[in-house]
């Protein structure tokens, strides 16, 4: 399965991007996961940038998103909210319907229970708007997992739970 995987934080290489490696990792072989970290690198959604050219890093991941078999989100919590590069990229979607009926795994992934829960609402709220297909939510912490030099390390209840979850997409 083609899976396109978009880190939601605003850092790049920020610790979703390396949750994504990881998952990257575990299926190898089995699934085909590429990781797109760039949103900060969208440009500010208006309106009236539909009625011009839109950007060609958005025209690029709204293909990636059409190709794609399986989408996952991971996504961070920042103020009780999803950061905002992951906003602006949801209403560049909103209206060319890459989403819809797009089986999505929505995963946020934040330091301690019970924070990403804020993050996780607002997101299922924009993919619904979106008419994805959420498959399964999953939140996810720093505590469950080992962080050494840029590289997580799944534990083995938290690869039990990813894989449950890829069997449903």
């Amino acid at each position: 399965m083609r899976i396109f995987a978009i880190s939601g934080s605003a850092s790049e290489k920020g610790s979703n991007y390396f949750l994504l490696e990881a998952m990257k990792v575990l299926f190898e072989g089995e699934h085909e996961i590429h990781i797109f970290d760039a949103l900060a690198d969208f440009p500010l959604f208006s309106p009236k940038r539909l009625e011009h050219e839109i950007p060609e890093i958005v025209k690029d991941f709204k293909k990636q998103v059409l190709l794609a078999d399986a989408i996952i989100i991971s996504t961070p919590e920042y103020t009780h909210n999803i950061p905002a590069v992951l906003k602006n990229m949801i209403e560049w979607c909103t209206h060319s319907g890459e989403f819809e009926h797009k089986p999505v795994l929505p995963i946020t992934f934040t330091p301690h229970e019970p924070r990403g829960e804020y993050a996780m609402k607002s997101l299922l709220f924009s993919l619904n708007a979106l008419e994805a297909n959420v498959i399964v939510q999953i939140p996810l912490y720093k505590t469950d997992v080992e962080i050494t030099n840029e590289l997580i390390i799944l534990s083995e209840a938290t690869k039990e739970v990813l894989v449950a979850a890829f069997e449903l997409l």
